[in-house]
């Protein structure tokens, strides 16, 4: 058994220039830096929540094993959005066009609440483009404080906003 986190649910995304080789080089990123990516999602196109953009999303979700603790992983992932051009990052709740975006959803059976960092993410059981590429990965995993499985996340919120 590792240390730190174990496994840890990545979502990413990405609406600007060439939207597939922004989520390309991420996912190297994150192996090289973060750990094993043990399962991966398919890529899925969508509309973008909660600002208007002409530019669709391409999405995916990633388990990833990491023996690091989740302020190295968030500290990390963070600087990846750096290297690769997002210098803003989203401002109570005013969302944008970006290149990449990498959120933590879950990791473990962890509960966290700081003022960097929610985990797990509090809204990701909201979002169809992060639930439906979840339910292709892990669609029995339990959300630790709804303790409702991915599957019936995705059952309640009843859109079908994601493709591939």
């Amino acid at each position: 058994m590792e240390t730190g986190v174990g496994s840890l649910i990545l979502a990413l995304g990405s609406n600007l220039g060439d939207r597939e080789q922004h989520l390309e080089t991420a996912l190297r990123k994150i192996e090289e830096r973060i750990g094993r990516i043990s399962s991966l999602s398919a890529l899925y196109h969508t509309r973008p929540v909660g600002f208007i953009s002409p530019h669709e999303f391409v999405n995916c979700v990633c388990e990833v094993y990491s023996s690091l603790d989740i302020f190295t992983v968030f500290a990390i992932t963070q600087e990846i959005e750096y290297e690769m051009g997002r210098i803003q990052k989203s401002v109570d709740g005013k969302y944008a066009d970006r290149l990449i975006d990498i959120d933590l959803i879950l990791a473990g059976e962890l509960i966290l609440e700081t003022p960097e960092l929610t985990i797990p993410h509090p809204r990701f059981h909201q979002r169809d483009f992060v639930l439906t590429p979840l339910c292709e990965i892990v669609p029995e995993r339990i959300h630790p404080v709804m303790g409702k499985t991915i599957r019936q996340l995705k059952q309640e919120l009843g859109r079908t906003e994601a493709h591939p």
